[in-house]
């Protein structure tokens, strides 16, 4: 079958297109036959070579990329009574998904009701839980709460403020350029900060009064971390969740003291669909909303697999303004 991964670490360049054979369900399995895959950082962050220590998402060479895909069940490994052969599904966080085929742990598959298009469904998986997670869990958002969320024109980013508002919560959203303000500020955040004509910490305390932010959600990371911790109220949370300019490398204790006895958390996705129950009812939080129309999720661009690279290149440079994906199969 067609695949496309890495045999060593680094750049865009380092993806290849490959024949690996068609893997068989183990038990407990299910195979999938792959229509759309996501494009996502986190694919970045395996094929740079940034996670080649992470216990959490393990990247063996060589590898399939890809960590988020849906389509139709094709095989059932022994053991499997929940699903059956021809169904709609998604997944994430499983690697290898830049396939035409895919095998997964069954209880990872998420049943995609058949109102739901297949496009929407796999951006409400890694993106749309991680919105879900950071807004519902790493901090309960609520009517009282303002909230910093930066890349708000983003795949997360979108998805993110439209669940923050769905929460009560004011939205204070970070854009880079004129089309990504008024994408944020279409998706119902209150004040939109052009982040790159003005410094978003200095407008972050004029518009909250000096008070600051109940939390602020940093995907952008190396480039806007410090003046995120200094957006905080006292006792606030920053919650990096990625690093579109650089990955954090360290966070200073006496700094989160100085900027007011403040918390910061680096979560993993994973740690919060960790359980059948957790993962599904998340996703049914999401396809309610979406089919409700209160939750409106973009496609920005589709790439077909041969052009796995031209995609990571249009990701790295924070071009994306809503979902990618790779077309895998008709």
């Amino acid at each position: 079958m067609r695949a496309a991964g890495i045999s060593a670490f680094g750049g865009p360049e380092r993806l290849e297109l490959m024949n690996v054979p068609q893997p068989l369900p183990a038990p407990g399995e299910a195979l999938v036959k792959i229509e759309y895959a996501g494009i996502n950082f986190i694919d970045i962050y395996m094929r740079s070579g940034h996670y080649a220590r992470s216990h959490t998402y393990p990247t063996p060479l060589p590898m399939t990329l890809g960590m988020e895909a849906g389509g139709t069940v094709a095989a059932i490994g022994e053991g499997v009574g929940h699903l059956g052969v021809g169904e709609r599904v998604a997944y994430c966080p499983v690697r290898g998904a830049y396939a035409e085929y895919a095998a997964v742990p069954a209880w990872r598959l998420v049943k995609v009701p058949d109102d739901v298009p297949m496009r929407s469904a796999i951006a409400l998986m890694l993106q749309g839980l991680t919105a879900h997670y950071l807004s519902h869990s790493v901090f309960a958002l609520g009517a009282g709460h303002t909230c910093l969320i930066h890349a708000a024109a983003g795949g997360v980013g979108q998805l993110l403020t439209q669940l923050a508002k769905l929460r009560g919560a004011t939205v204070i959203a970070t854009a880079g350029s004129p089309e990504k303000v008024r994408i944020a500020t279409s998706r119902g955040a209150d004040h939109v900060i052009a982040y790159r004509e003005q410094d978003f910490r200095e407008s972050v305390m004029r518009i909250t009064g000096g008070k600051g932010v109940d939390v602020v959600y940093d995907a952008v990371g190396k480039e806007t971390i410090t003046r995120s911790i200094r957006c905080l109220k006292r006792r606030g949370l920053c919650v990096n969740y990625g690093g579109a300019s650089g990955l954090v490398e360290a966070v200073s204790p006496l700094e989160l003291a100085e900027a007011g006895s403040v918390f910061f958390t680096r979560p993993h996705l994973a740690d919060y669909i960790a359980t059948p129950e957790e993962l599904n009812a998340r996703a049914a939080d999401l396809f309610a909303a979406c089919r409700a129309g209160k939750l409106a999720v973009n496609i920005d661009r589709e790439f077909p697999l041969a052009e796995v690279a031209a995609a990571h290149r249009y990701l790295e440079a924070r071009n994306a303004r809503g979902k990618l994906l790779l077309g895998i199969s008709g």
